[in-house]
């Protein structure tokens, strides 16, 4: 448990990156930035998938349609609402919103995979999910309170980042249970051949993605310089960097988690994912967090400190 729950910790760490890059593009459009990290991560995987073509080659044509399946909803479309809600929004409401995935995964793999991976008792898990909430809603308190109001040319903007965040959140319920569920099945395939096998997977998309944006932007003469924009090496240097880090290291961690924990577990300890891009953000604002973000903080370690201890309790089948 403790080899998963590192495992998990690592790939907070890596993901947390994602919400740097639209506060460090932010003229550069969501989509293109969605693209450009899959492109950068599909490439990535490309010499990897060379060193272990043998594990590949025994993955079966349903195998890779759930590859294909995850790699465009939990990367593509997940990373295009998120990076449009933090440009539309700001950080601190879609940060808020994503923030509460472990409560929500925790509910929906107690509710649905019980039989499988034991059932985490409510009031016992309970405790737990309310220190993580109260947590996230410290945190965004103290973000939410650093932003001027909002004037009323403002609204729909932020309803709309609101919108994509909320778009995000279901498009990330659905990718660990789904991937959860591969990867229980598999037992005996390594984490690091299913993350390359959605790198690989999500390639095509990208590439697709790319061009159509391109030949649209051509199309309506948008005069954003396409391929790579007005800061051509911030650009790449990021896209790469998250692909590597994020997109395909973090894949790789949590693949690895996720064959070690049970999913309701497991989706809790996405909070590091919240935990990583808040100190990334105060990192890039250059000033510590205050009392009450610190407050916070200490919520969610709480929080994720008390679900470990946790045991899952085997449910009784109905005898027929």
């Amino acid at each position: 448990m403790w080899t998963g729950i590192l495992y998990a910790l690592t790939a907070g760490l890596m993901w947390g990156l994602v919400f740097v890059s639209p506060l460090l593009l932010p003229d550069y459009p969501a989509a293109l930035q969605s693209v450009g990290r899959y492109l950068a991560f599909g490439v990535i995987a490309l010499p990897l998938a060379w060193m272990d073509r043998r594990a590949l080659q025994q993955l079966a044509r349903a195998d890779w349609m759930e590859a294909l399946k995850l790699a465009a909803v939990g990367n593509l479309l997940y990373y295009l609402c998120l990076a449009s809600a933090i440009q539309l929004a700001g950080a601190p409401l879609p940060t808020m919103i994503i923030g509460t995935l472990p409560v929500v995964i925790a509910i929906s793999a107690n509710l649905r995979d019980a039989h499988r991976d034991g059932r985490l008792p409510w009031l016992a898990l309970l405790p737990s999910l309310v220190l993580i909430a109260g947590g996230i809603a410290c945190v965004n308190r103290a973000e939410l309170a650093a932003l001027d109001q909002p004037s009323t040319a403002d609204l729909w903007r932020y309803a709309r980042g609101g919108l994509l965040a909320l778009g995000a959140v279901v498009c990330w319920t659905w990718y660990p249970l789904r991937n959860a569920d591969w990867l229980r099945r598999h037992p005996d395939r390594n984490p690091r051949t299913w993350a390359t096998a959605q790198g690989l997977a999500t390639l095509p998309l990208a590439l697709g993605g790319y061009a159509l944006l391109w030949s649209l932007m051509k199309v309506a003469n948008h005069p954003f310089a396409m391929p790579f924009g007005p800061h051509p090496w911030r650009f790449v240097g990021l896209m790469a960097a998250i692909g590597l880090f994020a997109s395909w290291l973090g894949t790789l961690c949590w693949n690895a988690a996720s064959q070690r924990l049970p999913t309701a577990l497991a989706g809790q300890l996405i909070v590091f994912e919240t935990l990583a891009a808040l100190a990334y953000a105060f990192v890039l604002r250059g000033h510590p967090p205050g009392a009450l973000t610190l407050a916070g903080v200490a919520l969610l370690i709480a929080g994720v400190a008390w679900a470990v201890r946790i045991k899952p309790r085997p449910v009784e089948l109905a005898v027929e």
